[in-house]
């Protein structure tokens, strides 16, 4: 591992994650090549910001869960050859039921070159730290679809409330929304903009 980037847990105490795509609870249906651990990796610089959004969480009430962090390039490959295959209809209905797999990349939610590869980029959501549950967001981890969208409609009240809260927080320490996921944000400060990575999480 680049001596740069280090398990986000080690730097950042307390932190919940749950490495998605080291599961078989991901659009693909099965672990991900690349993600030999289910750890969360990031720069020291995510890690740094990443500590001060989650202190202003909790002055919300929130915790942060991770879902996912820096993303080797393997996996990003594994993702482009998933999406040549024949559609087995196994994960469709809740990541992407009104897309095929190819339109994934074309209406960005899947890159070919993802800003997770450059280490500074995070996949995250809320929980309450009284409950330990997550707070309602209008939609789970990778659902490709409109709903998904910052200031999408048909959601509930509270899920808008805990969306913005989410994106107030992580911009106020140095992060940038992506429009169309409202669990991404990037360090806009990222010291890797150019350099995409594929050593394994491991």
């Amino acid at each position: 591992m680049n001596e740069d980037f280090v398990f986000v847990d080690e730097l950042v105490p307390g932190m919940r994650w749950d490495a998605k795509y080291a599961t078989w609870d991901n659009f693909t249906g099965k672990p991900v090549d690349g993600y030999l651990a289910n750890r969360i990796v990031g720069t020291r610089a995510l890690c740094a910001a990443l500590a001060k959004a989650q202190e202003k969480a909790e002055s919300l009430g929130f915790g942060l869960l991770l879902w996912d962090g820096y993303r080797p390039q393997r996996a990003v490959n594994c993702f482009l050859r998933w999406a040549q295959q024949p559609e087995d209809g196994l994960t469709k209905p809740r990541h992407y039921p009104n897309i095929s797999r190819a339109e994934m990349f074309d209406r960005g939610y899947v890159a070919a070159r993802s800003g997770h590869s450059r280490g500074s980029t995070v996949d995250l959501t809320l929980y309450h730290l009284t409950t330990g549950e997550l707070a309602p967001m209008g939609g789970d981890h990778d659902l490709m679809d409109p709903v998904s969208h910052h200031g999408a409609k048909g959601i509930t009240q509270t899920a808008t409330v805990n969306r913005r809260q989410l994106c107030s927080l992580m911009e106020s320490c140095g992060f940038s929304p992506y429009a169309s996921e409202w669990w991404h944000y990037t360090l806009k400060a990222e010291p890797y903009p150019d350099t995409y990575f594929d050593f394994p999480v491991a």
